[in-house]
């Protein structure tokens, strides 16, 4: 996604409810010069990619996203990963970068994927003994 797309986008995100091409222009404007056809123009191609869908009010459209920044961050972080020639390197190296607050982030999201923890069993590999770390 190209820095104007991420920008409209993010107004979308933010509002998270459909949206005209009149009042992103408005909340672009604030920031820069842009013409409304530049603005419907960057939320059509949105749509033909697939990250807003639109329906029809009057002469215009109201365009809503598709999916999440989230989902649009983990996309990201996937397609940069599965393209890697050495993927364990790049995790290393990804996470090396992580601010404090971002490798919590990262414990808690593994926390959450993996599911609870039943008290007896803790954080163990199935067939563990107790007290043995796991294989």
């Amino acid at each position: 996604m190209g820095e104007l797309e991420d920008a409209v986008m993010t107004r979308v995100w933010k509002w998270n409810r459909p949206v005209t091409v009149r009042e992103v222009l408005e909340d672009l404007q604030r920031e820069r010069t842009i013409a409304y056809t530049t603005v419907m123009t960057v939320l059509d191609n949105l749509h033909q990619k697939g990250w807003v869908r639109r329906e029809a009010e009057g002469r215009a459209y109201r365009y809503e996203a598709v999916s999440t920044r989230a989902a649009y961050a983990a996309a990201l972080m996937n397609d940069a990963w599965s393209h890697s020639d050495n993927p364990a390197a790049a995790l290393v190296a990804f996470f090396g970068m992580m601010s404090d607050e971002q490798r919590q982030a990262l414990s808690d999201a593994v926390r959450i994927v993996q599911g609870p923890e039943t008290p007896e069993h803790g954080n163990q590999n199935p067939g563990s003994a107790p007290g043995d770390p796991g294989r």
